[in-house]
């Protein structure tokens, strides 16, 4: 399929693979919370396998196996005591896990830099395995499974994320920030920002169990933090010394791709949404 997908434009392999992932993927969060569950805990799990791999191309050696089980226990811990089927006392037990980090690489011999591997076995738990564990607390932030919150998340971020792209090819001249991602322009911020905040609107007449001013603050966060997202991750993309984090998605690179607008959102709507 991908080979197939190698002989269109980039533009052409973008649409082609929204066409055919994203129904799949919002079918599965729609049907029931479990289907939820399986496909962002198999997105987890391959997304911080991708972080892991990128940062052992530059000689770092983060334990990978080790921290994609802590991220996959951390994923399944925050939905089943969501859905009120296991005690969140359980949740300590990440704790003594992370430990064991430090443990092994105690005993890995011939490392020049053991702390500097540790450093990023915890990074790629916070950065990629929490971000997506929160997102079980922000489907269940009403207090019960909501797919249309998850679904709207996504759909938000998709417009932001399409109305930078054409607003940044077609009438993108100054430059956002040159220094880590040099294609990335103000104008296309914004019309990113506009085609977020109308699919909050159109949202809001759907999608009841958020009112509308609480649709439009997320969207806002998600322009905010999202586009902030993007620049981290091309931080971390520039200082790996590559161009896209895989080639999984044809025409949009890697997991870390298409998510990076995501991980750094999560954190302040599930804020927004269970504390403010």
């Amino acid at each position: 399929m991908t080979s197939i997908l190698n002989r269109f434009n980039n533009l052409t392999q973008r649409i082609i693979a929204a066409v055919i992932g994203a129904p799949i993927l919002l079918f599965l969060i729609i049907y029931s919370p479990y289907t939820y569950f399986a496909i962002f805990f198999i997105l987890t799990l391959l997304t911080q396998m991708e972080f892991y791999n990128l940062v052992r191309l530059h000689g770092i050696l983060p334990l990978r196996f080790l921290g994609c089980f802590i991220g996959a226990i951390i994923f399944c811990l925050t939905f089943f005591v969501e859905t009120g089927e296991i005690d969140g006392k359980y949740a300590f037990l990440v704790f003594p896990l992370l430990a064991t980090i430090f443990f092994i690489k105690l005993y890995k011999k011939n490392e020049k830099n053991p702390f500097t591997n540790i450093g990023f076995t915890f990074l790629g738990i916070i950065y990629v395995a929490v971000p997506f564990a929160l997102l079980n607390f922000i489907a269940f932030s009403r207090g019960e499974y909501h797919w249309e919150i998850i679904v709207g998340l996504l759909l938000i971020l998709w417009a932001s994320d399409t109305g930078a792209y054409f607003a940044g090819v077609n009438f993108g001249k100054t430059k956002l920030f040159e220094r880590v991602s040099p294609k990335k322009s103000w104008e296309g911020s914004v019309g990113g920002a506009l085609t977020s905040l109308a699919m909050a609107y159109g949202l809001s007449m759907y999608f009841t169990v958020l009112p509308l001013w609480e649709w439009l603050s997320v969207s806002v966060i998600i322009i905010v933090a999202g586009t902030y997202g993007d620049l981290v991750e091309s931080l971390f993309k520039r200082s790996m010394e590559i161009k896209d984090s895989g080639k999984s998605i044809p025409g949009h690179g890697g997991f870390l791709d298409r998510f990076d607008g995501l991980l750094l959102s999560v954190p302040f709507i599930i804020v927004f949404l269970r504390l403010l």
